[in-house]
C-alpha cells in the first residue's frame, strides 16, 4: 500500500477512510506478527510509516466526524 499524502487523505470521505483505516491494519498486524517471528526482513522499515498513516487517517476521520 502506498503512503498518502494528507491532500489525498483530506479528500476521502467518512467511508473511505474507514475502510483505509481498516486495510492498514491489517497489513501492520502480519508485518508485527512477522516481525515477532523474525520474518520480516525487507519489510522491516514500513511498521513505523504505516503506523503514522493509520494516525493521519483517524486524524482526518475525527475532524469530519465533528463537523
Amino acid at each position: 500500500m502506498a503512503r498518502l499524502k494528507m491532500k489525498t487523505i483530506r479528500e476521502l470521505n467518512e467511508n473511505d477512510l474507514k475502510e483505509r483505516i481498516h486495510q492498514s491494519r491489517i497489513e501492520l498486524i502480519k508485518f508485527q506478527v512477522e516481525s515477532s517471528k523474525g520474518t520480516l526482513k525487507k519489510n522491516s522499515g514500513k511498521i513505523k510509516p504505516l503506523k503514522k498513516e493509520i494516525a493521519r487517517l483517524m486524524t482526518q476521520l475525527t475532524k469530519l466526524e465533528n463537523k
